[in-house]
């Protein structure tokens, strides 16, 4: 637990000052190797893919959907590189596939499209108009359910949640969870209305409260089936007391994109 503490403390003044300060390229960066760290922990700690090459594909799809996402997304860039991990996986099948099953080129192309779009989210938010102000909103989105989770678990807690998946969830928990993400997004929304002098819609504030409590539970539990499935207790080892960046960050392979399609469809704030 210490070293959990420690790691956090050490960890989240570099997350702030990459997001808020550093130029918005070098963000994109940031999060393009910890996509493509994100990739190789798919494939390697699950023991599905040990081929050096099918790695290394996903490790630079990862970065260059990172890239792709700081640069204005364009549409044509997305689908050549769709079209050329697609060719490079099939390709490596068809050349060997006595041993490079479906099924390993299946997971190859989760962990180099889908899992680097999921997390490069919290780029295209940035990117956004109001990017500086919304980045906070996805990690709102995976905090609070997170805490108010846990503390709600640990003092009302009695019926399991998804006792195989993962055994310490409790219904009581995820209420409680939802309870504090409403009123933290709430608190965030009079924030921006006072401090920065914003137009903001409360009960958008809301929705956004009761989505992030459903998303965060549904990410964490979607990547906690998989080690159960694999037999394995962490992705990774990166960083200390936490596990790898999909044991971190698995919430918000839900929540992310969750919160950058609502800031799109519904902005919880306008200036």
């Amino acid at each position: 637990m210490k070293t959990r503490v420690l790691a956090a403390v050490a960890l989240l003044p570099l997350l702030f000052v990459c997001i808020f300060f550093l130029p918005k390229i070098c963000t994109a960066i940031v999060f393009g190797l910890a996509g493509a760290i994100a990739a190789y922990e798919l494939l390697m700690a699950t023991g599905h893919v040990k081929h050096p090459r099918l790695v290394l594909y996903a490790a630079i799809s990862a970065f260059a959907m990172s890239i792709w996402s700081w640069s204005g997304q364009n549409q044509g860039w997305f689908s050549l590189l769709v079209v050329a991990v697609f060719a490079a996986y099939f390709g490596e099948m068809m050349a060997n596939h006595v041993k490079l099953t479906f099924d390993k080129i299946a997971m190859c192309l989760v962990a180099a499209l889908i899992v680097p779009y999921l997390l490069t989210s919290l780029v295209r938010i940035l990117s956004m108009r109001l990017g500086r102000y919304y980045i906070i909103v996805p990690f709102l989105m995976a905090f609070l359910p997170d805490t108010g989770a846990y503390f709600a678990g640990r003092a009302f807690g009695k019926h399991k949640l998804a006792p195989v998946i993962s055994p310490k969830k409790t219904i009581e928990g995820v209420i409680g969870g939802a309870v504090s993400s409403v009123l933290g997004m709430l608190l965030y929304a009079v924030i921006m209305g006072v401090a920065f002098d914003m137009q903001v819609n409360y009960l958008y504030a809301v929705i956004f409260g009761l989505a992030s409590a459903a998303g965060s539970v549904f990410g964490d539990l979607c990547f906690s089936v998989i080690k159960r499935q694999t037999g394995i207790k962490d992705y990774g080892n990166l960083i200390p007391g936490h596990g790898g960046i999909l044991d971190r960050f698995d919430s918000m392979m839900v929540v992310g994109p969750l919160a950058e399609a609502l800031l799109i469809l519904i902005p919880l704030a306008v200036k």
